[in-house]
């Protein structure tokens, strides 16, 4: 298979051979920019570290299944998301139990299940009780750290919790961090009501990460004396964000990149199991929640009380190139390498032995310069299979990379145009009202 795109990393047009699963061979190809403009970008795959479900199911429930799990980690496919952490969020020990086991029982009997995450992220239980930074998280189920718990659900996890939220208010919650942060998990800071010195004590004692930094907070906070700025002044702290236009304003996303610079961010998308569903109102296991006409998530009645996303991280590429000035480059970056870099994991590249974990994307300018761009994915490739969407191929006036002379290998370029899953058989293309190749959350047929 060959997939044809401007790198993300340099716009160098390129064709990547891919054999068994991996990259064989990177061919430059010569166009002239005119035609180069004309081609989608490529990138490795996205990884999101906090997707807590897709189309009505979360997984932190207790009516998760294998088969449950398989169905919403694929639905991550029409996203560009090709490696994801499960999100299990607060809820009672037995049902946090009975997530963790399912989801180590999906990874263990499918293939497609245990390509796609690389660890579970355990938000919760132990985190403030408070209204505001407890967000959509059950005031009945928060608790105060408890090693011994802890131990228990990682056992369930056999080894598989990869990332631990927690608030760091509590006494004792030291010790906790440095318990679980000894133990190979990254313990992250959320949704808390922490004082800045209970917020240095846990990166003192190995807390790495700030989940989803600037949400999951009061509505009002004392101006200097808060558990934003020290988390934003913290260097040793990298910090997820959540870019969707709804849960940072554009303004706080540039502070934010500014001051912990793009080596220390990460976009992450914390996908509702109510996304993808039509604007309304909606039961969880957690509240009554709404998705409003414009696409924000809320817990029902009110419109400020976020409730996790509707939106996938693919917009969060535009966004944040648009809200905080970078480029492609450290934008990719904090969807895909920071996330491995934090996880310890190969992030994937487009060099030859990478692994074919690829996207092809196009970002569509708006009209003026007022707005992002609008993510436009085309494909998604695991494992050197096109999962979703039908790769682009060069127009035969174009030069296929082929035929460029620096190539060692000469063939004539093959269009991949088989049907792919949710993809129509007449025409190999992705069906509407699902997931458009926008990467924008549609709403499914009715029925």
């Amino acid at each position: 298979m060959e997939l044809c795109g401007r790198r993300f990393d340099t716009g160098e047009p390129v064709g990547l051979d891919i054999v068994n699963g991996r990259i064989s061979q990177v061919t430059p190809c010569t166009i002239d920019a005119q035609q180069a403009q004309e081609w989608p970008w490529i990138a490795p795959g996205f990884l999101d570290i906090q997707v807590n479900g897709y189309g009505g199911q979360e997984f932190s429930s207790p009516e998760l299944t294998p088969e449950k799990v398989l169905e919403t980690v694929r639905s991550f496919d029409a996203f560009g998301v090709v490696r994801c952490c499960p999100t299990v969020t607060t809820e009672s020990l037995d049902v946090l139990e009975h997530a963790l086991r399912t989801i180590v029982a999906a990874c263990e009997s499918s293939p497609e299940v245990a390509r796609r995450v690389v660890g579970v992220h355990l938000e919760g239980p132990f985190i403030t009780r408070e209204d505001g930074p407890r967000g959509a998280h059950p005031l009945q189920h928060c608790r105060e750290p408890d090693w011994d718990a802890f131990q228990r659900l990682q056992e369930a996890a056999q080894g598989r919790i990869r990332i631990h939220t927690m608030s760091p208010e509590f006494d004792g919650s030291s010790a906790f961090v440095r318990q679980v942060a000894e133990s190979g998990v990254v313990v992250a800071i959320g949704h808390t009501a922490a004082q800045p010195s209970q917020i240095r004590r846990a990166v003192d004692a190995g807390a790495r990460l700030s989940t989803h930094l600037g949400n999951g907070s009061h509505a009002q906070v004392h101006r200097h004396r808060n558990y934003i700025w020290a988390q934003l002044a913290e260097d040793r702290l990298t910090a997820s964000m959540i870019v969707d236009g709804h849960h940072l304003p554009p303004d706080v996303v540039k502070t934010f990149v500014r001051t912990k610079t793009a080596e220390r961010c990460i976009l992450v998308s914390d996908i509702s199991g109510q996304a993808g569903q039509p604007p309304g109102r909606y039961r969880s296991d957690f509240c009554d929640v709404e998705i409003l006409p414009e696409g924000r998530l809320v817990v029902a009645g009110q419109r400020e009380l976020l409730a996790g996303a509707a939106l996938p991280i693919g917009p969060a590429i535009p966004n944040v190139m648009h809200f905080a000035g970078i480029g492609l480059t450290d934008a990719v970056r904090m969807a895909v390498h920071n996330p491995a870099e934090l996880l310890g994991i190969d992030p994937g590249g487009l060099e030859p032995g990478s692994r074919a974990d690829l996207v092809q994307f196009r970002l569509a300018e708006p009209p003026n310069g007022d707005a992002p761009a609008r993510f436009e994915l085309g494909a998604t490739v695991i494992h050197g299979e096109v999962v979703w969407g039908a790769l682009w191929q060069p127009h035969p006036r174009q030069p296929s990379p082929r035929t460029d002379s620096r190539s060692t290998q000469v063939s004539p370029p093959t269009r991949v145009d088989r049907p792919t899953r949710g993809a129509s058989p007449k025409t190999g293309r992705q069906k509407p009202l699902s997931r458009g190749v926008t990467g924008q959350c549609r709403p499914p047929q009715a029925g």
